[in-house]
């Protein structure tokens, strides 16, 4: 009787509960090899937008600086054809000629704003491409990786 019992009891040696651990850590270890990968893909695209990010940024601030320098030099303008103008106007001896004088002023001053007004839009609309087309081509970039 303890012959058959032991018969019974003893396990084969190709028993599933031997090789249910073994096929749990393979899976485990094929687990933890593609999170690795997929951690080194985010870092690496983690890295490059962060330098996509700093470029764009160094660039906006370049063209706002461009923008208001160019502000600055066409107020300067402004400013001293205002006062060219009142200078002007302090030798006015009658009406007419505060008519013409202003009017002269005037049709002048509204070709010169247009004119400025054109120069800064170009000059934004060139900045704004400057900044969001590196951040356009990265993104476009990364989403490739990604796939």
């Amino acid at each position: 009787m303890t012959d058959a019992m032991t018969s019974r009891t003893s396990k084969p040696s190709g028993s599933s509960k031997i090789d249910a651990p073994q096929a749990f850590r393979d899976m485990a270890e094929k687990g933890t090899a593609q999170a690795q990968q997929a951690y080194e893909k985010m870092t690496a695209s983690t890295a490059q937008a962060t330098e996509l990010m700093k470029h764009s940024v160094s660039m906006a601030l370049r063209g706002a600086q461009d923008y208001n320098n160019k502000f600055i030099e066409l107020a300067q303008t402004n400013a001293t054809a205002a006062f060219e103008f009142l200078h002007q106007l302090s030798g006015v001896k009658t009406p007419a000629e505060f008519m013409e004088l202003s009017t002269a002023h005037a049709r002048k001053q509204f070709e010169t704003m247009s004119e400025q007004a054109k120069e800064l839009a170009a000059l934004a609309q060139k900045v704004a491409v400057a900044t969001t087309e590196p951040i356009k081509a990265g993104v476009t970039k990364a989403f490739g990786n990604a796939a």
